[in-house]
């Protein structure tokens, strides 16, 4: 699988996985329990910065948040044209201070250590007997996956680029389906014969 990560080191790659993790759930968070235009224009703007301190490192991740920045705002079209402007205005700001802080995340941490931080957070429920290794490899997966996604539509959308001068659109959405199950079939395969073990 293709990956976001980026070796360029930063700042960002220094702070332990968990604390990343942890930091950037509560920031998340926190984001749904303020309506502010204001406080979510300044939130988005803060992500923003610590997004750009990251320097090269976010290369790889600029058709994404681009895509992020596209969704936001037909959000606020779609809202604006229910006579709901501020209604849209919140969830845009909400939805990107959410992905720059998920894919500042995702540049900056391998999946194996947010595989560890899972494992380790997630133990403490084995005591009620459920298979706590598994869910944490059900959670990094989905991770994983959605990282993917991202990375083949990338691809995909280059190498249509390349042939035709012109961006894929929505024509990429049979190949880049198709890949993607192809992608997971595989994955399912080597992970049935590893705990089939």
């Amino acid at each position: 699988m293709g990956s976001l990560y980026s070796e360029h080191r930063t700042w960002l790659h220094a702070v332990p996985a968990a604390w990343k993790l942890l930091l950037f759930a509560l920031l998340g968070t926190l984001q749904y329990f303020f309506t502010s235009i204001a406080l979510l224009g300044g939130s988005a703007l803060l992500c923003g910065l610590l997004f750009a301190s990251l320097g090269r490192a976010i290369y790889p991740a600029r058709k994404l948040v681009l895509s992020v920045a596209i969704a936001a705002l037909l959000i606020l079209a779609f809202h604006s044209y229910l006579q709901q402007p501020q209604v849209g205005v919140v969830s845009g700001l909400r939805l990107l201070s959410a992905s720059l802080l998920g894919i500042a995340l995702t540049l900056t941490s391998r999946s194996s250590e947010l595989l560890d931080v899972f494992e380790q957070w997630l133990h403490p429920l084995q005591r009620f007997g459920l298979r706590t290794e598994r869910f944490a490899l059900q959670l990094a997966m989905m991770l994983r996956f959605t990282e993917h996604f991202f990375v083949l539509w990338k691809r995909l959308d280059d190498a249509h680029r390349l042939r035709t001068g012109k961006p894929g659109g929505l024509r990429l959405l049979a190949p880049l389906t198709i890949q993607m199950l192809l992608a997971a079939r595989r994955v399912a395969d080597t992970l049935e014969l590893r705990l089939g073990e």
